[in-house]
């Protein structure tokens, strides 16, 4: 097996690296990323690129064909992959998620790999009732993000057939440990600001609701569709991932948080506006489809795995929405110093 992971310097990689290492240890498993957060490491025990066959620098927006000679497989993490970054560089986010990830799907195509995995997102059902959303419910994308996700996912419908598996798996909202950690995502940034102040500070009155999945469990879905047979789920397949008992709402994350991490207060702000990013998901196709690869994290531990590894760093930086761990904050900063254009491309 020939694997390509396009996007695998930034905050799920190492764990999909990780994943796919276990499972294919005698496969040849390629990395590809720009490289805007290689640096970003966190309390990591070895490189993570370590487990790879090869490790390539370069833009998803100019990806060579010739890397695709004797590709099994590739699997799409590269994203401008917020909301703040999507609505300051929306054209680039555009570039980069839809137009670009369409690009390399033909070119894949064309040159013969069998199966093409892309990391979709359920932020695309955007405001919902309360009824937890199907695949076959309407789309509604608040963001530039979760438009890019929309846009991209129509036109693989139209390139998969039987001999081209495109599996789309629609993400819950992204938590948990990583060797190149992220704050900048909420369950995250309440584990950072509880070691930090012992204080979590919600912005919302807490009961906007969210689905969640963990590092180690997007992994372990992106392998299961790596290696998918069309006659599961068809030759194309956009698939809510995650699971139903991670359909929860900010102050539940935040109390879990608080039971971790003990002497900790939490304030919401009841007079918010209602917060239009609040929905739940269904998880029931992904269970019958990959029941062998269900979710097996929980929101204690994850919790407690972040604590434990952000303590064995020294982490005390109250003013980390300013750091590297940040991801917005590094592209600012490598734009600052000349290293980055506006269309977020390196400037040699």
């Amino acid at each position: 097996m020939k694997i390509i992971i396009v996007g695998n310097l930034g905050y799920i990689g190492p764990s999909l690296v990780t994943q796919l290492r276990k499972t294919y240890p005698e496969g040849t498993l390629i990395g590809y990323d720009i490289g805007y957060f290689a640096h970003c490491l966190t309390n990591p025990v070895v490189l993570p690129e370590l487990k790879l066959d090869q490790q390539i620098f370069g833009d998803i927006r100019t990806f060579p064909e010739n890397l695709l000679d004797g590709v099994d497989a590739i699997v799409d993490l590269a994203a401008i992959s917020n909301d703040p970054m999507g609505n300051k560089f929306e054209e680039v986010t555009l570039d980069i998620n839809y137009r670009a990830a369409v690009r390399l799907a033909e070119m894949a195509k064309e040159n013969g790999v069998k199966s093409f995995v892309y990391a979709s997102s359920c932020s695309m059902y955007g405001l919902a009732d309360d009824s937890p959303r199907k695949e076959t419910d309407k789309l509604n994308p608040l963001t530039a993000y979760a438009r890019s996700k929309v846009f991209a996912e129509e036109k693989f419908e139209r390139l998969a057939d039987n001999n081209f598996t495109v599996t789309c798996n629609r993400f819950a909202t992204a938590c948990g440990w990583s060797t190149r950690l992220r704050l900048d995502l909420v369950l995250n940034d309440f584990v950072a600001g509880a070691l930090t102040e012992r204080r979590i500070s919600i912005l919302s009155d807490g009961t906007p609701w969210r689905p969640m999945i963990n590092t180690k469990d997007m992994a372990r879905a992106m392998d299961w569709a790596v290696a998918r047979p069309a006659s599961n789920g068809g030759s194309f397949l956009a698939v809510n991932t995650g699971s139903n008992a991670w359909n929860t709402n900010i102050l539940a994350l935040a109390e879990a948080t608080a039971k971790v991490i003990p002497g900790v207060e939490i304030s919401i702000n009841p007079d918010a506006p209602p917060d239009k990013r609040s929905y739940q998901a269904n998880f029931d196709l992904f269970k019958k489809l990959a029941p062998d690869h269900q979710p097996q994290e929980d929101l204690l531990s994850t919790v407690e795995e972040m604590s434990r590894n952000l303590t064995q760093m020294n982490f005390s930086d109250s003013n980390y929405r300013e750091s590297q761990l940040i991801r917005l904050k590094v592209i600012g900063r490598l734009q600052e110093q000349g290293l980055l254009n506006e269309k977020l491309e390196w400037i040699s």
